[in-house]
């Protein structure tokens, strides 16, 4: 994401969702505890236009995913979202899941690390915002259920179909996605969908534990990291190395690479300015 923003101010609240800063970790809670957290329009516009605003903002080093009360995300909400889409004619259904789409791209291709909280159910929509991020750290209580097929829908929303067999292999993402079937935690750590299992009751607290680490160091060599994940994906192993040879050229010559070596030298630890 670019890091030149137009004219409109940054927003100072968010209907569905609480965010907070500190120390360079953002935590965004998504807020319909009643709902399961389920999301509307806004809440999926929402977190794109935030996401947007955080990355040109370059102060959050890491953001922590959660959501509030018994579960992380039961998808989309039915009443607000399901049934409303029954009444869109084909352009604006497309427009939609355009909308949705974006949200997984901001969550790929912003230049931190995003960790998703997991505890009790992720399912539909809120099962690929936490496959998007780059770690997902889980509660022993947490459920992943990509439910799309069961209510007649392909198993490729959001992205799902490109990231979830990259994440734990075409035949495990084939059950998952064409079933439907929930996949709990064991299994989940199991497949390689979880990053983190944590104890009972503290997803949260481990997930924000590991936010503060790597928001404490090289921001840039991180947002690089990541950018080529994803980029990396679809390319050929020789346009991959060269893309790695040209990032770390621009790297070693970066504040945060010259910083490395004194500190080596000088025994002591780096003092990372993320540039």
């Amino acid at each position: 994401m670019s890091p030149f923003a137009g004219s409109a101010r940054s927003t100072d609240a968010w209907r569905h969702l609480r965010v907070t800063t500190e120390g360079g970790v953002a935590t965004v809670t998504l807020a319909r505890p009643e709902k399961l957290n389920a999301l509307t329009f806004e809440a999926y516009a929402d977190l794109r236009d935030l996401l947007a605003e955080l990355s040109r903002e370059r102060s959050v080093r890491a953001l922590v995913l959660a959501g509030e009360g018994r579960g992380f995300c039961s998808g989309g909400d039915v009443e607000e979202i399901i049934g409303v889409t029954l009444g869109m004619d084909t352009a604006q259904l497309l427009d939609f899941n355009r909308m949705t789409g974006q949200v997984v791209r901001a969550v790929r291709e912003c230049p931190f690390p995003v960790i998703a909280a997991v505890h009790g159910v992720a399912a539909g929509a809120g099962a690929v915002l936490a496959l998007a991020a780059d770690f997902r750290v889980a509660d022993p209580s947490a459920r992943f259920a990509f439910l799309f097929t069961r209510v007649g829908l392909s198993g490729g929303d959001m992205g799902a179909a490109y990231l979830l067999p990259r994440v734990i292999g075409l035949g495990h993402a084939t059950r998952v996605l064409m079933l439907g079937d929930p996949v709990r935690a064991p299994e989940a750590e199991r497949l390689g969908l979880i990053s983190e299992l944590a104890e009972e009751g503290r997803a949260d607290e481990r997930a924000a534990a590991l936010a503060r680490r790597l928001a404490e160091g090289p921001a840039l060599a991180h947002a690089q990291t990541k950018a080529l994940l994803t980029a990396e994906l679809d390319m050929p192993l020789a346009a991959a190395v060269e893309l790695d040879a040209a990032t770390q050229a621009l790297l070693m010559n970066s504040a945060d690479y010259a910083e490395f070596h004194a500190a080596f030298t000088e025994k002591r630890t780096p003092k990372w300015q993320g540039k």
